[in-house]
């Protein structure tokens, strides 16, 4: 017999043991960027997402576990389900708290559960969703969602009975992918002449405006790099939302420490004077693209230093994967395609699971529509040569 255990800090659970459950080196769920959530106070009961991370043990030996928050609203999760709340306040309900698997502000798909060696994921999925079931009873919680699983959880679940009980919501993301380019100039090769005329346009009118930028991994990340890196976020967010971000300098400083190596930073500099830096996070085949921030207006700068720079990383590493971030249909004219995301989602009033599994199967049509019409605007020639 399985028996869940529940953790109010990842630190509960010996880093090496935590890892050793998820392979494939995944950055977003390691230990140390979990920890480093919580540790800097980004993640807590008071910011709303109070760690609850669940713990299977068989014989005294963890053989599964996975992320999972207490949340008492829905910011930061990039599945929107504002109107599900809205609904359950109209009938008098409360929707939160509800449960949550997902990496804090990272809707980047990965691994949600992790299994010891010789432990098949079938074989401990039953097992997960009766103890978030019943942790949700206890806790008063709405429900449970699921956002952002890889594939093969996603698979999991679709072949098994788990399936009828849970809700299948998808969405469309816009990643790069890498055809065997042996460099940047193969990769327009691929585009259509007109297409591939304008990223040169725009990554010359940087140039042009006096910008350089370098690319930086591991050591060569210099203290005064990362400072400068956390300028321009803290700036770019102030701009847009009128505050300094979900993550502070302390979450940004322990990432750098013990996730080095997981690390790529571009920094924009005009002459010896800033302008600004993107964040990416990497593992053996993706590369992520998280955080940006300027502090100079630089025409196109943008697009060169979150897109083009990681275009040329991948090549250059063989990577397959780029993911940039979510939204954004400037993306598809720049060679990243639609891909779809899942997420899964169990309420435990069975009105509303019902209400919502309709609403679901006509969301799910407009999402199809959607990734069709993006489809016609991919910038890739028409006779299929890469």
């Amino acid at each position: 017999m399985m028996q869940a255990r529940f953790l109010t800090s990842i630190s509960e659970l010996e880093p090496t043991l935590w890892d050793a459950l998820f392979e494939g080196g995944n950055p977003f769920v390691r230990h140390a960027f979990l920890r480093a959530l919580e540790q800097s106070g980004s993640v807590t009961d008071e910011t709303g997402w109070q760690p609850i991370h669940l713990v299977l043990e068989q014989a005294e030996q963890v053989v599964a576990a996975m992320p999972l928050y207490l949340k008492s609203h829905s910011y930061g999760e990039f599945v929107f389900d504002w109107g599900w709340a809205e609904a359950y306040r109209r009938n008098g309900l409360e929707y939160y708290p509800k449960l949550l698997t997902a990496v804090p502000f990272s809707p980047v798909m990965g691994p949600r559960v992790g299994t010891a060696p010789g432990v098949e994921l079938a074989e401990v999925l039953p097992a997960v969703v009766t103890a978030v079931r019943g942790l949700a009873g206890s806790m008063h919680a709405s429900g449970w969602h699921l956002l952002f699983p890889d594939e093969h959880l996603t698979g999991q679940i679709t072949g098994s009975g788990l399936a009828s009980s849970l809700l299948r919501r998808e969405d469309v993301q816009f990643q790069w992918r890498n055809r065997d380019y042996t460099s940047f100039e193969a990769f327009l090769g691929s585009l259509r002449s007109s297409r591939r005329k304008q990223v040169r346009r725009e990554r010359r009118r940087v140039a042009e405006q006096g910008i350089d930028l370098a690319r930086l991994t591991g050591d060569a990340i210099t203290v005064e790099d990362w400072r400068d890196f956390y300028r321009c976020y803290r700036a770019t967010y102030e701009k847009r939302s009128g505050h300094g971000g979900y993550l502070n300098q302390d979450f940004f400083n322990q990432l750098l420490e013990s996730l080095r190596d997981r690390l790529m930073l571009v920094v924009a500099r005009r002459g010896d004077r800033l302008a600004g830096s993107a964040l990416f996070l990497f593992d053996q085949e993706r590369l992520y693209g998280r955080y940006w921030g300027a502090v100079e207006n630089v025409d196109c700068l943008h697009f060169e230093a979150c897109f083009y720079q990681g275009i040329e990383f991948c090549i250059e590493r063989g990577l397959q994967v780029f993911d940039p971030g979510t939204q954004g249909e400037h993306k598809l004219m720049r060679g990243f395609e639609p891909t779809r995301t899942v997420s899964w989602h169990w309420l435990s009033d069975q009105r509303f699971q019902a209400a919502l599994a309709d609403w679901l199967e006509r969301e799910q049509q407009g999402i199809a529509d959607y990734e069709g019409s993006a489809r016609e605007f991919l910038p890739f020639r028409r006779d299929g040569k890469h």
